[in-house]
């Protein structure tokens, strides 16, 4: 399975470039209108977001764990995407709070992964390995 992904990955960058080449050279020349712009910067994150996908898969491999970071990135940049894709005047009002909505709760939950691991990784360090430090010079000592 990852080898498929890899080649995806690897088949879909091969095509990217030839995206841009073919962007480039459209004229007038190394000048990329903006759909053009558009369509290279959505193929970009879908071959970011099959980047990302490898990344899962080799932490799930190594570790034998979802890193639930990794799948809110994933997620983050494939909303972003969309965003970058999609026709406001043609995707109802509806549709875009929804958007709105998710991309809203997927960085709620970014910031709060971020948080708790900040937490473990200062209660981890703030246990010294080697017991309680000595008592400064001139402070009083417990009782």
């Amino acid at each position: 399975m990852v080898v498929l992904l890899v080649v995806v990955v690897l088949m879909s960058t091969a095509h990217l470039g030839l995206l841009i080449a073919e962007e480039a050279w459209k004229p007038p020349r190394f000048m990329i209108p903006v759909t053009g712009l558009l369509e290279i910067f959505g193929y970009f994150l879908l071959v970011l977001i099959g980047v990302e996908l490898l990344e899962t898969l080799r932490a799930y491999v190594k570790k034998d764990a979802i890193h639930v970071r990794v799948v809110l990135e994933v997620a983050l940049i494939a909303m972003a995407r969309k965003v970058i894709i999609e026709e406001p005047n043609t995707v109802s009002s509806l549709t875009l709070f929804g958007t709105a909505a998710l991309i809203l709760s997927l960085g709620v939950a970014f910031y709060f992964e971020r948080l708790a691991r900040g937490r473990t990784l200062h209660s981890d360090a703030s246990t010294p390995a080697h017991g309680p430090d000595p008592p400064r010079a001139g402070a009083a000592a417990p009782s």
